[in-house]
């Protein structure tokens, strides 16, 4: 049995914590318990982003450091006569990590365990058993006898289903396996910066954000940014790790516990590069690892935050994992806090002229 220390119990907490995009509640409640410590005033914005500040010099500039608090779910769309639930998928899924997986239905008379189920491969033709099962054939099985009981257990369309998974500390303890690392890791570093930096005098104001939606479109980050405004911003993400079998290089080069990533493109952004050389100088300096990556497909609420108002210098900072968007995923301690040591001494030098060298670069 594994003693859980203060850190992984806030971890612990944080991905065990269900919300997928638009159910953000239960996740942002843990999310702010853990950073209230630290800020100076915790609030929501309209659709539900927590924004924590801490002062550090009134009136300096506006730092933006924000994970995602969704993790990609399900939700129910109907329930049929024998009690199966219709689903939507809520973020990216592969439909070939989901058969037989155990979810769990979030209604408002308690959670109900449902397995993921399909028509079994036994009676299915040859050919049909080579291909993978769509989505859209697959239901949700709550072991309802009819549409009438899973109403009575509470049941109704529009209520979230979440992956079902143990936080687990592996042999190797710097590894980490958990549902929804997308991106409660990030909301983790966000915490853990303002936690850092309590004591420290820093010219700034820094903003510990927790956005809403990211998984449907980086929405929560559009309006947390507009109630922020912010000089700098800095997205805390998931990244693609490249060291399982059957990965090359220039699919993904990547390694767990080589430092954080730092994201020079996606779908939804060119990183700022005069950010970007800013950070990875503070980094050669202060003797942190890091890795570069490139995405072409995906984004990160960077691409929302840097388009904010009249646009603000932005980047994704990335801890690379395994198995993201699926039950469970797996990421190193060692690259978590890396990120977090990284994102402290960079704020540390964010005063008023250095950020405006960046941003006019």
């Amino acid at each position: 049995m594994t003693k859980y220390n203060e850190q992984l119990t806030m971890l612990k907490d944080l991905t065990d914590a269900k919300g997928i995009p638009g159910n953000e509640r239960e996740p942002r409640e843990v999310m702010k318990k853990y950073i209230s410590p630290f800020a100076d005033e915790v609030s929501t914005d309209g659709i539900g982003s927590l924004i924590a500040k801490k002062s550090g010099e009134e009136g300096g500039p506006r730092v933006m450091v924000a994970g995602h608090l969704d993790e990609v779910g399900f939700m129910i769309t109907q329930i049929d006569d024998k009690g199966f639930l219709k689903f939507q998928t809520v973020g990216g899924w592969w439909s070939q990590v989901m058969l037989a997986q155990r979810v769990t239905i979030v209604t408002n008379k308690g959670d109900i365990t449902g397995v993921i189920g399909s028509k079994p491969p036994h009676i299915l033709p040859p050919e049909a058993r080579k291909k993978p099962v769509d989505i859209k054939d697959m239901f949700i099985d709550i072991g309802a006898s009819s549409k009438e009981e899973a109403m009575e257990w509470g049941v109704t369309p529009g209520d979230m289903a979440v992956p079902y998974f143990e936080f687990t500390v592996m042999n190797n303890d710097k590894m980490l396996l958990a549902k929804a690392w997308d991106n409660r890791i990030g909301c983790a570093i966000a915490i853990d910066v303002l936690r850092h930096l309590k004591d420290q005098q820093h010219p700034n104001e820094v903003f510990g954000v927790g956005t809403v939606q990211e998984e449907v479109g980086l929405r929560g980050a559009r309006t947390a940014a507009a109630t922020v405004k912010p000089d700098i911003g800095i997205a805390v993400d998931v990244g693609i790790a490249g060291d399982t079998p059957g990965v090359t290089a220039k699919e993904a080069s990547s390694k767990m516990g080589d430092g954080p990533q730092i994201i020079l493109y996606d779908a939804s952004m060119v990183g700022h590069k005069g950010l970007r050389d800013f950070i990875t100088n503070i980094a050669d300096e202060h003797g942190i690892p890091y890795q570069f990556d490139a995405i072409a497909g995906g984004g990160t609420d960077a691409g929302s935050i840097h388009l904010s108002a009249t646009g603000a210098p932005s980047i994704a900072i990335t801890v690379a994992s395994r198995y993201i968007h699926s039950h469970a995923a797996m990421i190193h301690k060692d690259d978590y806090e890396n990120a977090v040591n990284l994102i402290v001494e960079v704020i540390k030098k964010l005063d008023r002229d250095t950020v405006n060298s960046i941003t006019f670069d």
